[in-house]
């Protein structure tokens, strides 16, 4: 191994140093970006990205770190609010391969796991054996349990489970010496230590001054997690494995963890409590916590407003009366008992309405609020962003309605506003503030606020951090919690276990300042009408390309599978488990962008965004908004513009163009099928376009929709049908069944254009980011369609991506345009088919029963049409149906590109694939003609759109 002797290395030298150890070494400046911060305010880039495999890599880094005086910061999935897990140095990312469970004993009840594991994937191997891991973070999907450690995180239950330190049984680590240090209980329950005897020698020496300030100030209420838990250092019960708990990767660097599991209750019943406000929720929840709950949450109208704004008033269940809720969940191994508990807690009048919810589909409705309470926080009830900063502050839970109304108070005297929420039985607030970052006083305005909030926590005797640890955020704000001595007693920690402070620098310890180093420094407006001609017009954030880039605030909800909600985002990263290919990677690279830290053309960034599919599962699926399919199509425009093209761009961007072309010329259609399916030509003709051999072409149909179609002599209700050009050029049937139903119901649909050939929504030119084209035929579109319905006609899509064009990306290309109000009028008449039959009168569904149906919603329809109405409308034909969740992986133009095959068939093996070989006799529905081509694709079978589906010649 080599061995490193020179102490001044320049970046690249340390990288040459780090691989001479074998080690996966990312330093370009693209992954620089993406690891540059959190889910914090911060940003801090590193000098390279360390991916360990197994602990005798970590040692090497430490190896090297050490030599080189290059700090190391300790990195899980990267969700930490405050600023834990971004640091100058080397930061080492656990979550990429040290991430397994290695032991799970269910009879003595313990799992001892990697830093990097999911705390998903470690519960769902305990509740196979019937156990759980009690503490449960809103990021549960995709948190690690070395993060969890590092916070002390705590997360809803922590009423029935207690902090993470109340569930670790053992850790292993290495010092910042190197050495191996492990901490366990015995028989007993006595705590023990094992190796590194000198650095436990010093942990006892430095706790010499301060025993009495470590006996007085610490482990006050059950939420004080700010500053370490030195308390757990006294010598009548020195516990080192409680004691790390908590330090934030500043005391040792975790290699394995040792972890309780508890019996998971069977039955559960939640009671929303309503109340007229959030103090007067606040001050219940201590006698709420008396009827022994597992979890009591509150949040107030501010939130559930934000939720009901972004995804419609279907979003949330029903609620008691107020303006205010708590969420209380009871648990237990008796459903009876669990009901009994509840209907008394309904009946204690603590609010001015309860409601009982026992039904589970219900009670995951009201969590999912909480669940995505940090993403949806991140819009202001002022319309502005909002920011971390001041995330999870608690005080004693009998004092938290008092500190409700003051916290309220010192809101509005900073002229800020917020959507609060948070775990109320432990007295713990979460809550993003629309900090002024954009103004000249930003940085002020922040300090002058973080301090008076810090001040406001300690006259109530309250803790800086609840749960997620003190980070950049709050370190410098620890002297306004603890008294001088409480401070010097964690220096004198810190120095025993890491005295040349090489692990986590700027954390709890010397602490940055908590307005240096801001993510939105530099960052200005990036409108269309400034110095760069924008594609995309930006409604929703002011017409700024910098601040939508900027609502990804990296709670990474990308990383996690969604799947359990119907989700589609992030598909590439299901397929590759890379951090690039997330939305949170791509996102923090164009962040770096718009800040002018990287060019549009850095190698980086289109490296980023290669394997996203711009399926927009992320605009419905994201808590916070973000939108990478537009964003990707603006980068392909800025880099692109004016410029040479790759050839994919030509040939599947203009494919509307080209089969039109073939569709104006008789028999030319059997001509150019026969071309590319012969040998030797119609590969070359393929890889020429940019297309993976691999990929069947499909075939041009021999006379289109729009040669065939005699509208017309059918009475009813007209409708105009907008026929795109992939149900025009390649799939007639589709077009023709559609014309069927439609008919049947009592409409008369007409062609979009009079000459009957058919308008394009430009939806080819616009994923590959020719912005400017896809607006001049997306334009023409619009117009024209506006028209018919000035005359009082709705508009009916057939292709899901191209129905969804006219829904939204129209408005986002036309708005502040002379066709706003033409794209807005479209938007708001155009409907998919089962929206439309949902809305006729009379109507009735085919009987279907016994039909056995597996769905693939298309992307674009679960992300930006919805797809409850065809749900709903298939529960009317008595089918069985299966409905899939995530994408099928072709997407357009992406899974046919040379370079994507491999992902493209990757996605489609994280649902797809298995749900047709465990259905092979049911009928497949598919409405994208994408989804269609992937199912012939990779397993040559039919599948159906909705129309063909409930044609009324199908029967015959």
């Amino acid at each position: 191994m080599l061995l490193v002797t020179d102490l001044a290395l320049d970046l690249t030298d340390l990288t040459a140093t780090l691989r001479g150890h074998g080690l996966e070494v990312h330093d370009d400046s693209a992954t620089r970006a993406m690891y540059a911060t959190d889910a914090s305010l911060y940003r801090v880039p590193p000098r390279a990205v360390v991916r360990p495999r197994d602990e005798a890599e970590v040692a090497a880094v430490l190896e090297v770190a050490r030599a080189t005086g290059v700090p190391v910061t300790s990195r899980g999935a990267g969700t930490s609010v405050a600023g834990n897990a971004v640091g100058p140095g080397i930061v080492v990312d656990f979550s990429r391969h040290l991430g397994r469970v290695l032991d799970l004993d269910a009879d003595a009840r313990t799992a001892t796991v990697q830093p990097g594991t999911v705390h998903a994937v470690l519960q769902q191997r305990a509740m196979a054996a019937g156990l759980r891991f009690g503490p449960d973070p809103s990021t549960h999907p995709r948190c690690t349990i070395g993060g969890m450690v590092g916070n002390n995180a705590c997360g809803a239950r922590s009423l029935a489970y207690g902090r993470t330190d109340d569930n670790v049984v053992g850790l292993r680590l290495l010092t910042a010496a190197g050495d191996v240090l492990r901490t366990g209980y015995d028989a007993a329950g006595t705590a023990w230590t094992r190796g590194a005897e000198a650095t436990v020698a010093a942990a006892r020496e430095a706790m010499t001054p301060y025993l009495a300030v470590a006996r007085t100030e610490l482990g006050r209420f059950g939420r004080q997690v700010s500053g370490y838990a030195a308390h757990h250092l006294l010598p009548e019960r020195f516990d080192l494995t409680k004691a790390l708990v908590g330090s934030e990767g500043t005391l040792g660097v975790l290699t394995e963890v040792t972890v309780r599991l508890v019996t998971d209750l069977p039955h559960r019943a939640v009671v929303a409590l309503g109340f007229e406000s959030i103090v007067a929720a606040g001050a219940a929840a201590p006698a709420v916590v008396a009827h022994g709950p597992s979890s009591c949450e509150g949040l107030d109208r501010r939130l559930v407003d934000v939720l009901v704004s972004r995804r419609g008033p279907g979003a949330v269940p029903p609620l008691p009366r107020g303006e205010a809720w708590l969420f209380v969940e009871l648990s237990g191994e008796d459903r009876a008992d669990v009901l009994d508990r509840a209907w008394r807690l309904a009946a204690d009048d603590l609010g001015v309405e309860a409601l009982v919810v026992e039904d589970v589909p219900t009670q995951l409705r009201l969590w999912r609020i909480r669940e995505d309470g940090a993403g949806l926080a991140g819009r202001a009830p002022s319309g502005e962003p909002a920011w971390p900063g001041w995330e999870d502050a608690a005080v004693p839970p009998e004092r938290l309605g008092e500190y409700l109304a003051d916290f309220d108070a010192l809101t509005a005297q900073h002229g800020l506003t917020s959507a609060p929420y948070g775990h109320f039985g432990d007295g713990c607030l979460h809550v993003r503030l629309d900090y002024p970052l954009g103004r000249p006083d930003g940085r002020a305005a922040l300090r002058a606020f973080l301090t008076d909030a810090a001040d406001l926590v300690g006259r109530y005797g309250g803790s800086l951090s609840g749960e997620h640890g003190d980070g950049r955020a709050r370190s410098e704000l620890l002297p306004r919690m603890y008294s001088p001595e409480a401070i010097a007693m964690f220096g004198a920690v810190k120095r025993a276990f890491d005295p040349t402070h090489l692990l986590n620098p700027g954390v709890l310890v010397d602490p940055a300042a908590v307005d240096a180093d801001l993510r939105l420094d530099g960052v200005t407006p990036l409108r269309r009408n400034g110095s760069r001609a924008l594609g995309f017009a930006y409604p929703h954030d002011g017409g700024d390309l910098a601040q939508a880039l900027h609502r990804c605030t990296g709670v990474g909800k990308c990383r996690a599978d969604n799947s359990a909600a119907h989700g589609v985002m992030c598909p590439s990263y299901l397929a590759t488990r890379e951090e690039k290919d997330s939305t949170r990677g791509r996102a923090r690279v164009l962040q770096d962008v718009v800040a002018g830290h990287l060019p549009w053309s850095d190698p980086g960034v289109h490296a980023a965004l290669d394997l996203c599919l711009s399926c927009k599962g992320c605009a419905s699926d994201c808590p916070t908004g973000i939108d990478m399919a537009t964003y990707k199509s603006e980068v392909l425009h800025q880099t692109y513009r004016r410029r040479l093209r790759p050839r994919s761009h030509y040939a599947l961007g203009w494919l509307p163009r080209w089969a039109r072309l073939v569709g104006r010329v008789p028999g030319l259609a059997k001509v150019a099928n026969g071309a590319l399916r012969a040998p030797g030509l119609g590969r070359a003709a393929i890889s020429a376009a940019g297309v993976d051999h691999r990929r069947s072409v499909p075939a041009f149909a021999e006379r289109p929709f729009h040669a065939t179609w005699q509208p017309g002599g059918v009475g009813g209700r007209p409708v105009v049908l907008f026929a795109d050009s992939f149900s025009d050029a390649f799939d007639p049937q589709v077009a023709e069944a559609t014309v069927r139903v439609l008919e049947a119901a009592g409409w008369a649909p007409r062609p979009a254009a009079s000459s009957g050939e058919g308008l394009c929504c430009g939806l080819t030119w616009i994923t590959t980011g020719q912005l400017d084209a896809g607006r001049r035929i997306l334009g023409r579109t619009v117009r024209t369609l506006a028209q018919a319905v000035r005359q009082g006609m709705p508009v009916v899509g057939i292709e899901p991506s191209c129905t969804a064009v006219l829904r939204s990306d129209a408005l986002e290309l036309f708005a502040g345009t002379e066709l706003e109000d033409d794209a807005r009028l479209v938007a708001g008449a155009t409907r998919t088919l089962a929206e439309l039959l949902a809305q006729t009168d009379g109507w009735q569904a085919p009987d279907l029963s016994g039909t056995s149906v597996v769905a693939q919603p298309h992307c674009h329809h679960h992300a930006v049409l919805g797809w409850a109405a065809d749900e709903a409308l298939l529960r009317r034909t008595g089918a069985a149906v299966r409905r899939l969740s995530g994408c099928c992986g072709l997407a357009g133009n992406f899974g046919v590109e040379q370079g994507h095959y491999e992902v493209s068939v990757a996605v489609a093996e994280q649902q797809l694939l298995p749900a047709l070989d465990d259905a092979p006799d049911a009928v497949v529905l598919a409405d994208g003609f994408s989804c269609r081509t992937q199912v012939a694709d990779l397993r040559r079978r039919p599948a159906l759109h909705l129309a063909q589906l409930l044609d009324p010649a199908r029967g015959a």
